[in-house]
């Protein structure tokens, strides 16, 4: 009888836990850190995607973002970094950044889709903002970022 009355718990927490599982997969994450970026006069608030899981969700399920918010990824080591749009509602500016707050280089991408877009060469950071405001802001491959995680006050 403990053998059952055990075995029901297990299932019952296990159930729960691909629940939680299942309702986190489709939910925007929220109370992720945020930094101050200026990309030259331009302020930015970004929220940090520094794990393997919030990158891996980074901005999926959100319905809309302020203009002047963006979330900014942080991976250990510059790498050939490459992005996809799947579960992503809004449509999205990467910008890929290096270690100096250099951008690499900027692909507009298309919600919902999983076409590739990749860095032209290795760097650490990607910046997500919402389509088109790098461009209002002629901020281009080349431009500099600055903040926190770019000039070593991390």
């Amino acid at each position: 009888m403990e053998t059952m009355k055990f075995f029901g718990h297990y299932l019952a927490a296990l159930c729960l836990s691909w629940a939680g599982t299942a309702y986190a997969q489709d939910t925007p994450q929220t109370n992720l850190p945020r930094v101050k970026l200026s990309a030259g006069m331009h302020l930015i608030d970004a929220q940090l995607a520094q794990t393997p899981d919030q990158r891996t969700i980074g901005l999926m399920f959100r319905k809309d973002m302020p203009q002047h918010e963006g979330m900014l990824f942080v991976f250990e080591q510059p790498s050939g970094l490459c992005f996809w749009m799947k579960n992503t509602l809004l449509p999205l500016t990467a910008a890929f950044v290096t270690d100096e707050g250099v951008i690499v280089n900027l692909a507009d991408m298309k919600p919902q889709t999983t076409d590739a877009h990749c860095a032209a060469k290795p760097v650490r950071y990607v910046l997500e903002m919402n389509q088109g405001w790098f461009a209002k802001r002629g901020i281009k491959a080349g431009s500099k970022l600055g903040g926190p995680p770019f000039d070593g006050r991390k």
